[in-house]
């Protein structure tokens, strides 16, 4: 029987039938069973990706049910878990062990398997995105069968399917390559945007990770400061983060947002009068400064552009928003990554800047939008595969010096296009095109 399915941000939404497997042996039944019929599937996590990457007219199948733990092996230092676990419980069940994640976006409700397929990174200039840690998988195929990869069996379809987009088939495990624990020590505080875009590079280099977010319509950064440690645990108090994360953060920015989209008119003097929570020093588990809460519902746009090129186009989009007087409420947020050798990552073969805009939910977004891309494709930008862009395979496979390989493998594990749907047809083109 067919529901309906929406993301979290809400602009995704399908009326589709949802099945949810509890084992390996019934998601290639479902496969196997939908490829017979002609129908297509597509697999969803926690449905925190902004485009319809996981939209389809056939089968929806929801990894919740597959989010186990199966195998720790801490002599190697990894950890093999089912595709539907969240990122959130994965760092607590590791840091129980006295492991961790080498690093971490600044959301962590998204399941292993869809934080991983769209290229999710965190920050960090010496420090690769979270598929980069992968070094096993179990790939379920169009055919319902399951592919074993890992270095030795399978690698060129580990290498490629690590941010697979869903188009090669459903991962149905992950092992992952980890850390000893670890804790980060955080400063967090307003800074001058121009003091942080002049010192930008030094910035990056000084901390193991930097991220700031500039607040349109005023001259002030939020700046965040890490330095990862094995010192002792000297976190923020509850009212401190309570403070920060859920009065300053939720409530009176979450008001501020409401007020910008029922009156676009007031949102430069809103942006001036968003508090800050003042300068915060603290040092906590990893996984605890990584994330932040996300209260306010939004939607978003993230481009990828070659790390010396990012206070560039960042200025250019500070002064498109000045010319155009855009009514802009959200801090654009600016992180960084190490280069990787994964096809389709933002990040593959260059050190990478990254540039964030958000808009609430309910504002409009599309002329805002389509103004930064232009922006970014003209650095050389790469969109994030989870987060709202308008490139489609025709000018997005030179971005891409391996698109070729990644169409290679999609073309063996999917020859018949069970995964297809109208993301992968606009972004990747037909199955062997």
């Amino acid at each position: 029987m067919a529901e309906l399915w929406r993301n979290w941000a809400g602009n995704q939404r399908a009326l589709v039938e949802v099945a949810g497997p509890t084992t390996e042996v019934e998601l290639c039944h479902i496969v196997r069973r939908a490829a017979e019929q002609g129908r297509h599937v597509k697999a969803v996590g926690a449905g925190h990706s902004f485009t319809d990457v996981a939209v389809t007219d056939g089968v929806l199948v929801s990894l919740a049910d597959l989010d186990r733990v199966l195998h720790l092996d801490p002599q190697a230092g990894t950890v093999t878990v089912q595709a539907g676990a969240r990122l959130h419980e994965l760092s607590q069940y590791l840091w129980s062990r006295g492991l961790a994640l080498e690093n971490l976006g600044d959301i962590d409700v998204q399941s292993l398997a869809g934080a991983t397929a769209t290229a999710t990174h965190g920050t960090g200039g010496r420090f690769r995105g979270l598929a980069a840690g992968i070094v096993g998988m179990r790939l379920v195929t169009g055919s319902g069968e399951v592919l074993e990869c890992d270095a030795t069996e399978n690698a060129e379809v580990l290498r490629v399917a690590r941010v697979g987009l869903g188009a090669l088939g459903i991962v149905s495990t992950i092992t992952l390559q980890l850390v000893p624990a670890f804790h980060l020590h955080a400063v967090e505080e307003a800074r001058r945007l121009d003091e942080v875009a002049e010192a930008f590079d030094d910035l990056v280099a000084d901390h193991d990770h930097f991220e700031f977010f500039w607040v349109p319509h005023t001259g002030w950064a939020l700046t965040k400061a890490n330095r990862r440690n094995h010192e002792p645990l000297a976190p923020l108090s509850g009212y401190a983060r309570w403070r920060a994360d859920t009065l300053l953060g939720t409530w009176a920015f979450g008001a501020a947002a409401r007020v910008a989209v029922a009156r676009p008119s007031l949102t430069p003097k809103l942006a001036r009068l968003v508090p800050g929570a003042g300068r915060l020093e603290y040092n906590d588990r990893s996984y605890e400064v990584f994330a932040s809460p996300r209260r306010v519902r939004f939607v978003e746009m993230e481009y990828g552009v070659p790390i010396e090129a990012t206070m560039a186009a960042l200025a250019e989009v500070r002064a498109w928003i000045d010319r155009t007087a855009s009514p802009t409420m959200f801090p654009i947020e600016v992180r960084t990554a190490a280069a990787d050798d994964i096809p389709l990552s933002t990040a593959q073969g260059r050190a990478t800047g990254y540039v964030a805009v958000h808009v609430p939910h309910g504002a409009p977004w599309e002329r805002y939008f389509r103004a930064v891309e232009s922006i970014m494709v003209a650095h050389g930008g790469r969109p994030h595969w989870g987060k709202l862009h308008f490139r489609t395979a025709t000018d997005l496979a030179p971005a891409y010096p391996a698109w070729d390989a990644f169409q290679r493998v999609r073309s063996a594990t999917d020859p018949d296009g069970v995964f297809e749907n109208p993301f992968t047809r606009r972004t990747l083109g037909p199955v062997g095109g």
